[in-house]
């Protein structure tokens, strides 16, 4: 089978990209920077230069193609080319993979897409998945919340800067989940009929609230958090304040897709079937507890080594 991976280059499209590798199918990345995808290459994938803004190179793309994997997403501060990317884009790839009769077709979109409407970068998400279904591709789609990935830059890194962390007043579980297992399952859609024509709400196998993070990281960095709590009523209130003036639509986003993070889902109460129907052991499933257990121990090392170079560093020079 031969695989063309949109959004190759992201934190979970190289995954997607080197799982395929390594288990033997045949990898095409769509990049617009081939210098910036070198890397993916040097794995062993093929790059091919296309632009979802430029729906003319996404056709060429798909030649000899069996099944598509589109990771790809803009930034909700990338207003200029969000409709271009994810709108227009993504028509075009949908319509480019239905005339190239495309086996399979996966889609990574967002979870709890039809309560933030209001925010453009969901409704365009929710509008492909409606565009995919009627293409009459066969799809997957896979609804994902929260990396692992992601949580360094909100409460590993703060920690061992002693920098603050931002977080909101509200109580909620979010079962976030590791890219790499992300990838499992949509490679493993590729393999099971009966993922087919199906919408999936993608978690990991335990919900955190972020005060039990914070802690987390405590524990493992030796260290004491700075927290600065946001009233999410506050966060809520400069929302709608922000959309009265242009210059603050981008402000505006951002603080949406807080709130997104702080609806209560469902999803460790749904793992078991859902392992279940991927064929995938929930015990081999990334924890974030083993996760950050790993960051940590990196990080605290390279930090060491540092500190002992700049010693003998400062012992050379007094020599």
């Amino acid at each position: 089978m031969s695989l063309l991976v949109v959004g190759g280059t992201g934190t979970l499209g190289r995954q997607i990209v080197l799982q395929a590798l390594i288990k033997g199918y045949s990898v095409r990345c769509l990049v617009r920077n081939l210098r910036k995808a070198q890397f993916l290459k040097e794995w062993g994938a093929e790059l091919v230069y296309g632009d979802l803004s430029l729906p003319e190179t996404i056709p060429p793309c798909l030649c000899g193609i069996t099944a598509v994997i589109d990771a790809s997403t803009s930034r909700p501060d990338e207003t200029t080319t969000m409709k271009q990317v994810d709108w227009d884009g993504k028509l075009a790839l949908i319509e480019a993979s239905r005339v190239a009769d495309i086996k399979h077709f996966i889609f990574c979109s967002v979870l709890n897409l039809e309560q933030f409407l209001d925010i453009p970068l969901m409704q365009m998400k929710k509008g492909i998945e409606v565009k995919l279904k009627e293409s009459h591709i066969p799809f997957t789609i896979f609804r994902l919340t929260g990396f692992y990935q992601g949580l360094i830059g909100q409460y590993a890194i703060p920690i061992l800067e002693n920098q603050p962390i931002w977080i909101t007043t509200e109580n909620t579980r979010v079962s976030y989940m590791d890219t790499q297992d992300i990838a499992r399952f949509c490679l493993r859609a590729l393999q099971l009929p009966d993922t087919q024509s199906k919408t999936f709400f993608l978690g990991g196998p335990k919900a955190w609230l972020s005060s039990e993070i914070i802690t987390l990281c405590e524990q493992l960095a030796g260290q004491t958090a700075k927290i600065q709590r946001i009233p999410l009523p506050l966060l809520q209130v400069s929302k709608y304040l922000l959309n009265f003036f242009e210059w603050g639509q981008n402000i505006n986003d951002r603080l949406a897709f807080v709130e997104i993070l702080n609806v209560e889902n469902n999803f460790s109460k749904l793992t078991f079937d859902l392992y279940k129907t991927f064929k995938i052991s929930k015990e081999k499933v990334t924890k974030l507890d083993n996760y950050f257990q790993d960051y940590f121990i990196k990080m605290l090392k390279r930090l060491k080594d540092i500190n002992f170079e700049d010693v003998q560093r400062q012992k050379n020079l007094i020599l």
